[in-house]
């Protein structure tokens, strides 16, 4: 393969961004695009330079998902539809062998997840999950402190997602231009972005989980407006997890910090200001140190084209970096389809333990011998 022949399904700011980054390789040829509101392509939208018909006039645009598949002759799609679809249209490229780049999270139900995890295994291609905080600075580190036994072994963790809204604002309206899935998701469901970070050094995952909501707070609401579960491991690892649907405070979007029995990390979101820190039992100097917390990933720092404006700060660059590289040269998916159904079927056990009051709720997921689409 001398070019990936790439196609998009999805052209929403997201997108439209990722089509976008993905052009900078010269490994890829901008071959395909879908979506069922040909506007998308042919006239300029929010945050893209010029229309996607002019900046990709090799591309073909399909209003049909099914004949893009047909007919591109693609090596790769990238799904970017509404957080709520993405199962359906994975599974019909990885019935086609066409290696699968999805965002996240990655499935709605559980019956979404016993059908991508089947299509997975009978297929030859592979299946990335888009899970860009898992390319963040304070990803790579927390793994590399892992790795060299700085933290001990991780015993309880906590993340936070705190997205604010403002209704009516540019943001809100472009954020929701292909659908109301950010409006009427579930807080609750979006935890991914939390839970892959810190999923990265466990060798187990999460089985029980207990969830509680807010109920509708702003008058705008449509359902929680924050969300908190906690979830626990076999081995006893706790993760505590608050997400958001409405808030008025504009004060960053993630927070993590891990405890484990040698050492300690966090990074602080505040007023966009990212901070990371650490120690560790481990050093001589067990003060808490303070590292520069931007989000670039320590790998592509110094790489100009890592730092677009449609690049989470260099975060989807290097996604696609990696996922294009194991495409090319037969590695492995950088995220696979387990680790990505892994940080999204918690989310859906939390909703159901929510609707039954905080009831603690045993996970399962379709690898497991006993799996079941029926939550007990």
């Amino acid at each position: 393969m001398k070019k990936i022949r790439l196609g998009v399904v999805g052209l929403g700011h997201r997108g439209r961004a990722m089509i976008t980054v993905a052009s900078e390789f010269d490994s890829v040829e901008i071959a395909a695009a879908c979506d069922i509101r040909p506007n998308n392509w042919y006239e300029q939208q929010w945050l893209s330079p010029a229309p996607l018909a002019d900046m990709f006039p090799g591309a073909r645009f399909y209003e049909s998902y099914d004949e893009m598949l047909e007919k591109g002759a693609l090596d790769v799609v990238i799904v970017e539809t509404g957080a709520d679809i993405h199962a359906e249209f994975c599974a019909k490229a990885l019935k086609k062998d066409i290696n699968v780049l999805s965002d996240i999270p990655v499935v709605a139900n559980l019956h979404e997840a016993e059908t991508l995890w089947k299509a997975s295994l009978e297929s030859k291609a592979i299946f990335s999950t888009g899970a860009n905080p898992n390319y963040r600075k304070f990803s790579y580190l927390l793994r590399e402190f892992h790795e060299k036994g700085l933290l001990g072994k991780p015993y309880c963790m906590e993340a936070e997602y705190i997205h604010w809204s403002l209704p009516g604002s540019e943001m809100s309206i472009h954020l929701n231009e292909n659908g109301d899935w950010r409006r009427l998701l579930i807080p609750i469901r979006y935890c991914t972005h939390s839970l892959g970070p810190l999923l990265a050094i466990l060798e187990e995952e999460l089985r029980l989980v207990s969830c509680f909501g807010t109920g509708k707070q702003a008058p705008d609401s449509t359902k929680d407006d924050m969300m908190c579960a906690q979830f626990q491991t076999d081995s006893g690892v706790i993760i505590r997890l608050m997400r958001n649907g409405r808030c008025r405070a504009k004060i960053g979007h993630h927070n993590y910090r891990v405890f484990g029995t040698e050492g300690y990390i966090e990074m602080q979101n505040r007023f966009d200001k990212p901070v990371i820190r650490y120690n560790s039992m481990k050093e001589l100097d067990t003060s808490l140190k303070e590292i520069s917390g931007e989000n670039m990933p320590p790998a592509y720092a110094n790489n100009p084209k890592a730092t677009g404006p449609n690049g989470h700060g260099g975060m989807d660059y290097a996604m696609l970096d990696i996922f294009f590289d194991a495409v090319l040269n037969g590695k492995p998916a950088p995220i696979d389809l387990r680790a990505g159904l892994a940080m999204t079927l918690p989310g859906i056990y939390a909703e159901e333990s929510a609707k039954r009051g905080g009831k603690v709720l045993r996970m399962k997921y379709p690898w497991d011998e006993d799996w079941s689409t029926v939550i007990e």
